[in-house]
């Protein structure tokens, strides 16, 4: 099991999300935009599907980046970017991740090129990449240095489902793999569905309600992925009256009685070898609450939940099932 307090809070939350600050979720972003430097069209479907170079695109920051062809050799400093290039099948175009990358399998045995939130200039060269993916978490100063060596650096900020998808399709366009992208997103669609159309006819006293702790002490409200699957799971996130990432109120979380409980399996507090879920149900009046008195408490996995990558869908079919199991099978 993973020891939370080992990293600490920031860095936990830069490696499972995209490096959000500790109690604020960021301000939202237009979704990236991209467009052709030499315009072209063909109705021919096999040819429409391939990228027209040179292909010019904005990312999260607003800075352009012209590709003259598709990338051969990428660097991922963001775990959720790496999940997105295996799913798009280039793996063997893929020169470097960064130290937490560990999805798929394969990532592990890539070279390692440091941190999300400061990865190693001298690895990252070493690599010469034509294209270096870093999330929100790469420190900017940082990605400025490795723009000023020449290095095309692409940062990614979604902030919705729909933009994660959105994210993967540019993705998909950049490195000519548009027909991959596409049939990604399209089954990330159908589990969205499944979800959606499972619960739509609950009525508002049916919805149950859901606390959410993601970190010891932690929970998410409005801005996050995390909140988003359970508005779409349709129930209630008793912390969506806040914004971002929140130290909990016990008592309040008490008061509002949740009838699930959510939280990441396998954290460990390192001072007290206490797991997350022994945390939660041992606290002292939360016996009063429905979700323990009933074992209405679930474990979910935090990389799945979290990263805004091809898994994020899954992890809404797993907060579904674990909020209606008689609904979503």
């Amino acid at each position: 099991m993973k020891r939370f307090w080992k990293w600490g809070l920031p860095v936990l939350l830069t490696i499972g999300l995209w490096g959000c600050s500790e109690q604020a979720a960021p301000q939202a972003q237009p979704a990236p935009e991209a467009k052709q430097e030499t315009p072209h069209q063909n109705t021919d479907e096999s040819v429409s599907k391939q990228t027209v170079y040179p292909l010019t695109v904005k990312d999260a920051t607003g800075k352009e980046i012209t590709f003259e062809k598709a990338p051969e050799r990428i660097i991922s400093t963001s775990p959720a970017e790496t999940e997105i290039l295996f799913a798009l099948g280039l793996g063997e175009h893929i020169v470097g991740v960064s130290d937490f990358d560990d999805y798929p399998a394969e990532a592990t045995k890539k070279p390692k090129v440091g941190g999300v939130v400061k990865p190693n200039e001298e690895a990252i060269l070493s690599q010469s990449p034509d294209l270096v993916i870093g999330g929100i978490s790469m420190d900017k100063p940082i990605a400025e240095k490795l723009q000023s060596l020449g290095l095309p650096i692409y940062i990614t900020r979604p902030n919705s489902v729909a933009e994660i998808m959105d994210n993967i399709l540019l993705m998909g366009k950049i490195t000519n793999k548009q027909e991959q992208a596409e049939a990604i997103v399209s089954q990330m669609k159908l589990d969205i569905e499944r979800v959606t159309e499972a619960v739509q006819d609950l009525g508002p006293e049916e919805m149950k309600k859901v606390y959410l702790e993601f970190a010891p002490g932690w929970t998410v409200g409005k801005g996050e992925f995390m909140d988003e699957l359970i508005t779409l799971a349709k129930a209630i996130n008793i912390a969506s009256d806040t914004t971002g990432w929140n130290q909990i109120s016990e008592e309040k979380i008490v008061q509002d009685d949740p009838d699930v409980i959510l939280y990441a399996k396998g954290l460990v507090d390192q001072n007290t070898g206490k797991n997350l879920e022994e945390i939660i149900v041992t606290r002292s009046g939360w016996e009063k609450i429905k979700a323990i008195q009933e074992k209405q408490v679930f474990g979910m996995d935090e990389n799945v939940m979290s990263r805004p990558g091809p898994r994020i869908t899954q992890g809404l079919i797993e907060v579904a099932k674990a909020i209606y199991p008689d609904r979503v099978k």
